[in-house]
């Protein structure tokens, strides 16, 4: 699915983001729990908080759940949502499109998605065929499309990166497991995370086939993004953001218990507490803001040409909020 925008709109809507309404912050964020780290900042006020110690009088957040990273970068540059969380993939198409003046704050989950089957034939990606069709977020441009169009090109070359593209179909997680667990559609696949992949394995048939860190070993997958309109006419306030962001990781690190509690609260998930616990201490995934294989992106972006520019380094793709970290 390609931006239904041209940069011209592109920079016009970047140039009227802003705080002007009023001492809001919106803030946007998707399914699962690697959003987690927001829903702790919006129950306990972390942000309000600390903007009020640091001088900046009452500020208050707003919160919207969206689907995908397309439907985020349409929020972000329509004016609806001032910090969008996303992929790192549609983010960077995002960069490009606007020239920089859309950069990431920074990074969000480091839980890797995974593809799951209730195909018994598909042992590997390599086993799907004309009659399987795998759920995505957004199909070619998600998160989940790069990664399985990193691991096609791996194994079948760089010009053949999106062979399996042509099975792929737009869906949102929830939509994604009924489909995949019903039996009764056209989906025999889904590339989703958690709490949505401990869901589908628990009915019988579905098993795993990869997951991002087969593909990319440790990385960052979601990431929180800004315009650099807002950056530029909010900088303390940014500022804050991270640092209530890594309050926010710190407090789930400290108790995944409590954390897992927390979110079976807020979205009134399925999932016990216990199961989000056991999502939580996966060894693959975490929450952290340090960028982690940013570039491994942003290069096989440019490689198939999905983008016009190669960022010099991860930093590039950054506001300088965590240029201290020991990223890449």
């Amino acid at each position: 699915m390609k931006l239904r925008i041209t940069v011209l709109g592109i920079c016009l809507a970047l140039f009227a983001a802003g705080l002007a309404r009023g001492a809001e912050l919106r803030i946007s964020r998707q399914y699962g729990i690697n959003y987690l780290p927001l829903l702790v900042l919006e129950q306990h006020k972390i942000i309000e908080k600390k903007a009020k110690e640091a001088g900046l009088g009452e500020v208050s957040t707003s919160w919207i759940t969206l689907a995908g990273g397309a439907a985020a970068n349409d929020a972000l540059l329509s004016g609806s949502v001032d910090i969008i969380a996303l992929g790192v993939p549609p983010f960077i198409r995002l960069w490009d499109k606007s020239k920089g003046q859309a950069k990431a704050l920074a990074p969000l989950s480091e839980f890797p998605p995974s593809l799951t089957t209730n195909n018994p034939d598909v042992k590997t990606f390599k086993d799907f065929t004309e009659k399987d069709r795998i759920a995505l977020p957004a199909a070619k441009v998600s998160l989940q499309a790069l990664l399985l169009q990193i691991a096609v090109a791996r194994e079948y070359g760089i010009a053949a990166y999106d062979r399996l593209d042509r099975l792929t179909v737009t869906m949102s997680h929830p939509d994604g497991l009924l489909a995949l667990t019903s039996g009764k559609s056209e989906i025999t696949g889904h590339f989703t995370q958690e709490p949505f992949l401990t869901a589908e394995l628990k009915h019988p048939g579905i098993h795993k086939v990869l997951d991002g860190y087969d593909v990319l070993g440790a990385a960052t997958y979601q990431l929180l993004a800004t315009t650099t309109k807002f950056y530029e006419q909010n900088r303390k306030l940014a500022e804050i953001f991270v640092k209530a962001l890594e309050e926010a990781d710190a407090w789930i690190a400290a108790d995944k218990k409590r954390a897992a509690e927390l979110y079976v609260k807020v979205t009134k998930s399925k999932e016990s507490p216990d199961e989000i616990l056991g999502m939580l201490q996966n060894p693959h995934g975490g929450f952290s803001v340090t960028p982690k294989s940013t570039t491994a992106f942003s290069n096989f972006l440019y490689e198939v040409k999905a983008i016009g520019k190669k960022p010099a380094d991860w930093k590039e793709l950054y506001f300088p909020l965590v240029y201290d970290k020991a990223g890449s």
